[in-house]
């Protein structure tokens, strides 16, 4: 490991990548971006990590703003947690440390939605401290200079991925660190063959002399994705669409969304549970959509559902907008994004 460091920082000083929170690496903007790539593609960041800074530019303005806002900004990027939590830190920050970020890997190691990865990477590219920043990439080009065939989600093999690139960290260790996330994206990639003619490490990698740079890293098999069916329903009152709030547990939890109901529903089903309601029109096939969640597939049917008066039971459970203030109050996870299109 210490044998690339000198080849890989040669090769970042020519070929880094340019992101906007390279150019001002405060905490906040490297904290900002790092939770924001979590499980997200950097081209789909960059958007929403520029937009998020004009309205919320610093860490007591992120403690501040109210949920459905922050959710608002949020919207897209998925995995909703990530924003709660980034909140929940900035609050802690502010209470705990008056506002000031703290500097040691420790320390933000115990703020909430922290990891090892994310602490490593604040700490060693906002402070320069030598703290390792491992993520998927990192254990990518780890397993392959070492041809490694370990199950990459061990505890003990990441305790020692972590410690042995600690030990070989240069000085300027955040430049290390992100030449070896630049490393993984665009040579040592995930998917389909690794450029290995273009490494700057390849004379030290045993899965390149091997052949079997695919081979790596060995992850442990995925669980099939359960699959669900949802029928889901756009209901229309003189212009306004209902949405109704999730259960603050489980899945989309405490988001907005279009009504439904679980299991596909036909035509016949849809017309005796609406027969006491006073519609304008013919209920309409909206067609099948699928969306696909880490552990879950929803399979939907949609209907859209023209109404005179608004039932007691909707009233009830969730409120009618208008199509401007729906998109620009309210975050609708992408999972009803086809149904969207109609309103």
């Amino acid at each position: 490991m210490k044998e690339i460091v000198k080849p890989l920082m040669q090769w970042y000083a020519k070929h880094a990548r340019t992101l906007p929170w390279r150019s001002d690496p405060t905490p906040y903007h490297v904290w900002l971006s790092e939770i924001m790539l979590q499980q997200t593609r950097v081209e789909a960041v960059i958007g929403y990590y520029d937009r998020f800074l004009e309205e919320l530019p610093d860490g007591q303005s992120l403690a501040a703003v109210s949920e459905e806002r922050l959710l608002k900004l949020w919207e897209g990027l998925g995995y909703y947690n990530r924003a709660r939590n980034l909140q929940k830190a900035a609050v802690q920050i502010c209470e705990q440390y008056q506002g000031k970020f703290p500097e040691s890997y420790e320390e933000w190691l115990a703020l909430p939605g922290i990891g090892a990865y994310t602490a490593g990477a604040v700490t060693s590219i906002a402070f320069g401290k030598k703290e390792a920043a491992v993520d998927g990439n990192v254990y990518r080009i780890y397993t392959r200079l070492y041809a490694d065939d370990t199950e990459i989600s061990k505890t003990a093999f990441q305790r020692n991925v972590r410690e042995t690139i600690k030990e070989a960290l240069p000085e300027g260790a955040g430049r290390f660190n992100q030449a070896l996330m630049d490393l993984g994206a665009l040579i040592c990639i995930p998917n389909g063959e690794p450029h290995c003619s273009m490494c700057p490490v390849a004379e030290f990698c045993k899965a390149r002399k091997q052949g079997t740079m695919q081979c790596y890293p060995v992850k442990k098999t995925k669980k099939e994705r359960k699959l669900e069916q949802r029928t889901i329903f756009v209901i229309e009152y003189q212009g306004k669409y209902m949405i109704r709030k999730r259960p603050e547990k489980g899945l989309l939890a405490g988001m907005w969304e279009l009504p439904g109901q679980e299991q596909h529903m036909s035509l016949e089903e849809i017309r005796d549970w609406t027969s006491e309601w006073d519609l304008s029109g013919d209920i309409q096939l909206l067609g099948r959509a699928k969306h696909i969640f880490s552990h879950v597939e929803w399979h939907m049917l949609g209907y859209g559902i023209h109404l005179r008066e608004i039932p007691d039971q909707l009233q009830a459970e969730g409120i009618f907008c208008d199509v401007q203030t729906l998109r620009e109050q309210y975050s609708i996870p992408t999972a009803f994004a086809y149904y969207l299109q109609s309103l």
